[in-house]
């Protein structure tokens, strides 16, 4: 049987072929994460692969446009496919990391992590990495202190077991906000934790959707900034939404983050909310420049945290006419009260990803929750094979 082919523009087409046991067991191996929709919350239910067996009748699911795993294996050295690249997590967000690791075709790293009485934290790795190309999943979302530094132990454990690169893999780094001097006698912790990262042996960082951009030239190694746009994207193009669309920004700092999605959705017009912020977490909308009457209005940010801003814009929106409000986020921080602005009524659909692992407790009906591990795990695998991660963008 000839390895598994893909259309003709990938760029992991390979002229290899591997023998049908090796394809079988290959396949078997990777099961592709689904979101499937509904009222509730996007439950990613990873199903392995049929070869040549109907699939039963399922509701429907939406899958984000990817390259074939099978061609990505093959593209691979069967003796070389597991032994060089390592995926470990922390405990912020397993699941994450398990779905990252299942695309790729590899086991999740084996890794002994617990507190002592006193709150310390113990790391292990149960498995060697001498000579291993390492990649530590592991947002630094609430509780952020307690992540972060379980994020510096783990480095060091690799780097004292040899590990020939280590790579962080922050979906979402917490402290980004922090990334200047607002006021005298203030801390830029965003530098801090970059300084601290670096300095605990880190070789390469990768994050999404970092809040300031300025912020990535604060480390002193290599960083891979992607968006979790395409995957919002995708699933808004796999809507009907009969309406004009309006992409709005809910404040003046998100400006190019809203034209740039705006643009990649079929060039909609562009609205932003212009806001007088009295302190922190706590925000005034002040007016609306753009035209949103008689059209669904698409929010677009980085992140919602106690989602004042959000819901003061959306309600806003809605004063002046728009049909529905849409509410699209990479970051579901959701800090209280979040929880109870959101499922007010006012949003039709709150569509974040699941950058940040989120709890039973902060699930409503109205949130629509993406998996990003797909665009995750095809920056490592780019990284791991020195290739183009930009290139995942164009």
């Amino acid at each position: 049987m000839a390895a598994a082919s893909s259309p003709s523009s990938s760029p992991f087409i390979s002229s290899r072929r591997l023998s049908c046991a090796a394809f079988r067991a290959a396949a078997s191996r990777v099961r592709s994460p689904r979101c499937m929709l509904g009222s509730e919350q996007v439950r990613v239910v990873e199903e392995g692969k049929r070869m040549g067996v109907a699939e039963p009748r399922r509701p429907p699911v939406w899958t984000p446009r990817e390259p074939a795993q099978e061609a990505r294996l093959a593209a691979l050295r069967p003796d070389g496919r597991d032994s060089r690249m390592k995926i470990f997590s922390g405990t912020a967000n397993r699941p994450l990391a398990q779905e990252i690791a299942s695309y790729l075709g590899v086991d999740l790293g084996k890794v002994l992590i617990k507190r002592f009485a006193d709150g310390e934290i113990y790391v292990q790795l149960q498995e060697s990495v001498r000579g291993c190309d390492v990649f530590l999943v592991q947002p630094t979302c609430s509780p952020v202190n307690e992540n972060l530094m379980e994020l510096f132990v783990m480095i060091d454990a690799c780097r004292r077991a040899s590990a020939r690169s280590i790579t962080v893999v922050i979906p979402y780094f917490g402290y980004a906000r922090a990334d200047r001097k607002a006021q005298g006698r203030e801390a830029i912790t965003a530098k801090l934790s970059a300084n601290l990262l670096t300095e605990a042996g880190s070789d390469r960082v990768i994050v999404c959707d970092i809040h300031s951009t300025q912020a990535l030239g604060y480390f002193d190694i290599p960083v891979d900034h992607i968006h979790g746009q395409p995957v919002i994207l995708d699933y808004l193009a796999s809507k009907t939404i009969s309406k004009d669309l309006v992409v709005v920004s809910p404040d003046v700092g998100g400006v190019v983050r809203a034209r740039a999605f705006a643009k990649k959705l079929s060039d909609a017009p562009l609205a932003i909310v212009d806001k007088r912020r009295q302190g922190h977490n706590m925000s005034e909308v002040m007016h609306l420049i753009g035209d949103v009457k008689g059209k669904v209005a698409i929010m677009v940010d980085d992140m919602i945290d106690t989602a004042g801003t959000i819901t003061s814009a959306a309600a806003l929106l809605k004063q002046e006419g728009a049909e529905a409000v849409y509410a699209c986020s990479t970051h579901a921080v959701f800090s209280p009260p979040a929880i109870e602005r959101l499922s007010g009524g006012i949003f039709e659909e709150v569509i974040v990803t699941n950058s940040i692992l989120l709890p039973e407790h902060k699930c409503f009906p109205q949130l629509t929750v993406l998996s990003m591990a797909n665009l995750v795990a095809e920056t490592i695998w780019r990284v791991h094979r020195d290739g183009s991660v930009s290139s995942i963008f164009q």
